[in-house]
């Protein structure tokens, strides 16, 4: 297995790991979902800047995903240029599943995020993905609070 940072040569595979991530795993690519896959492509290329995927590849083909979007805070006096990021849309085909597939790419994620001088870096778990979270580093805090509108 091989853990990297996705590039523009991804952005296909990368669109068709999105549709099966938001399909539940399902392999079937439909019209509708060669549409996705295209736009998804799209949407990749032209957010390179701010959403960058790490990767997990098997075989020339890509098994896992993870993002992370970056964003700028408001500059302070000591530090003019304050990026933080967040994880994101993490993904694992079912078949590379139980693996550690999902902790690699992570961590090949925060490892690009300290490199790159990140304040932090946040993730919304669900439950079943928030141990994995945990064992990367990550940890609560009473002070990160969330809002959400009203259904």
């Amino acid at each position: 297995m091989i853990v990297r940072r996705g590039d523009a040569d991804d952005a296909v595979a990368l669109g068709l790991l999105r549709l099966r991530a938001v399909q539940h795993g399902s392999t079937e690519v439909t019209p509708d979902g060669e549409a996705f896959v295209a736009w998804f492509a799209d949407w990749f290329l032209t957010h390179q800047e701010t959403h960058v995927p790490f990767v997990a590849e098997e075989d020339g083909a890509l098994v896992a995903v993870a993002w992370l979007a970056l964003a700028e805070r408001v500059p302070g006096q000591t530090g003019r240029s304050r990026l933080f990021g967040d994880v994101q849309a993490v993904y694992v085909v079912p078949e590379a599943r139980g693996r550690g597939v999902a902790s690699a790419v992570v961590r090949a994620l925060l490892s690009d995020a300290a490199t790159a001088g990140l304040e932090h870096v946040t993730v919304h778990a669900n439950e079943a993905a928030a141990g994995l979270y945990r064992r990367a580093g990550f940890e609560g805090d009473p002070m990160w609070l969330r809002w959400a509108p009203a259904p």
